[in-house]
C-alpha cells in the first residue's frame, strides 16, 4: 500500500513538472509575439502621428468635424484624433517640401526669374496644403461611399439568400454566422463578421448587435433591412416573406440603377472627349504656335510655362478627377 501511494504521488509530481516545463517553454514565444505586436503598433503611421503631435491638433479638429462619422461608416479601424494627427503631419511635410522644391526647380531648371519662382513656390505650397487636407477629408467619404455601393449591389442576392435560410428555420443569429463565412470580398460578409464579433466576443444579443450595425451602416438600404429584421423579430412576423419581399424590391432598384448608369456613362464619355482630348489638343497647338512666334508675354503668361503647366499638371489632375467621378458612379459588380 505504501509503495502504491508513493508511486501515485511520484507520478503526480512528474506530471506537474512536465506541465511547468511546457508553460515555461511558451514564455519566450509569448514575449516575442507581444514584442512583435508592440513593434507593429509602434510602426503604425496613425500612432506615430498621434504621439508626435498629441493634443496639439485640437485646433484642427473643427476642420474634420464630419470625419468622425465618416470614419465609422468607412470601416477604417482608426480613432478620430489619430486620423487628424496624421492628416496634419502629412500636410505639413508635403507643403514644406513643395514650398522648397518648386522654386528650386523653376529657377535652376526652367530658368525663371527669382521672383516668379518664389511666387510659384508659395502658390504651390498653399495648393499642396489645400489639396492634401481635402484628400484626407474626402478619403473616408469615398471609402464609405464605396462600401455603400458594394452593399447596395449585393443586397438583392443577400436578402434572397437570407430568405432561403429563414424558410429552412434558421435563426437570425445563425443567418449572419452563415453570411460571415461566405466570400470574404463581399461587403455584406464584412458587416456580418462584425455583427458576429459583437455577439460572440462582446456578449451582445443579436438584436442589439443589429441595432449597432444599422447605426454605423453606410448604406440606407442595408440600414432599412436591419431595422426591418429587428421589427419583424419583435413583432413575431414571417421572416421568410419579409426577406423575399425585400429581395424583390432591391432587385427592382438594381435594374433602375443600371439603366441610369448607362445614361451617365454616355454623358461622362462626351465630357472626357471635350475636356481632356479635344480641348488640350487645341491649347497645345495654340501655345506651341505662340511660343514659336515669340508672342504671349513673359512671366506668368509665358506660353512655354503655360504649356508645361497644362502638360504636367492640368492633364494629370483632370484625368484623376475624371477617374474619381467614374468610380463614384460605377457599380462595384
Amino acid at each position: 500500500m505504501i509503495a502504491d501511494k508513493f508511486k501515485e504521488t511520484f507520478k503526480k509530481v512528474h506530471e506537474s513538472i512536465k506541465k511547468m516545463k511546457s508553460f515555461l517553454s511558451q514564455i519566450p514565444k509569448r514575449r516575442t509575439n507581444r514584442t512583435n505586436d508592440a513593434q507593429e503598433g509602434h510602426n503604425s503611421p496613425w500612432l506615430f502621428a498621434f504621439r508626435f503631435l498629441g493634443e496639439r491638433t485640437a485646433m484642427f479638429l473643427p476642420l474634420f468635424k464630419d470625419a468622425d462619422v465618416n470614419l465609422q461608416k468607412s470601416g477604417m479601424k482608426v480613432s478620430f484624433k489619430a486620423y487628424v494627427s496624421l492628416a496634419v503631419l502629412i500636410t505639413a511635410i508635403l507643403s514644406v517640401a513643395a514650398l522648397l522644391l518648386i522654386p528650386l526647380v523653376l529657377f535652376f531648371v526652367l530658368k525663371l526669374s527669382i521672383m516668379s519662382s518664389i511666387l510659384f513656390g508659395v502658390g504651390g505650397g498653399l495648393f499642396t496644403m489645400a489639396l492634401t487636407l481635402m484628400g484626407f477629408y474626402t478619403y473616408p467619404i469615398l471609402r464609405a461611399d464605396g462600401r455603400k455601393r458594394a452593399l447596395d449591389d449585393g443586397l438583392p442576392f443577400v436578402s434572397g439568400y437570407m430568405a432561403i435560410l429563414a424558410g429552412a428555420g434558421v435563426s437570425v443569429a445563425n443567418m449572419f454566422r452563415s453570411l460571415a463565412q461566405v466570400d470574404a470580398s463581399l461587403a455584406v460578409s464584412s458587416e456580418a463578421r462584425t455583427i458576429v464579433r459583437d455577439m460572440e466576443l462582446f456578449g451582445i444579443d443579436v438584436l442589439s448587435a443589429l441595432e449597432a450595425a444599422s447605426k454605423r451602416a453606410p448604406s440606407v438600404r442595408f440600414k432599412e433591412l436591419l431595422e426591418g429584421l429587428i421589427a419583424t423579430v419583435h413583432s413575431g412576423g414571417n421572416m421568410e416573406k419579409y426577406l423575399a419581399q425585400r429581395s424583390r424590391h432591391f432587385m427592382r432598384l438594381k435594374k433602375i440603377a443600371l439603366r441610369r448608369f448607362a445614361d451617365t456613362l454616355g454623358v461622362l464619355a462626351e465630357f472626357y472627349v471635350v475636356l481632356l482630348v479635344a480641348g488640350p489638343l487645341i491649347l497645345v497647338v495654340m501655345l506651341g504656335v505662340m511660343a514659336m512666334l515669340g508672342g504671349g508675354g513673359q512671366g506668368l503668361l509665358d506660353p512655354r510655362l503655360l504649356l508645361y503647366l497644362l502638360t504636367y499638371l492640368g492633364l494629370p489632375l483632370g484625368s484623376i478627377v475624371f477617374l474619381i467621378l467614374l468610380d463614384m458612379v460605377s457599380p462595384r459588380r
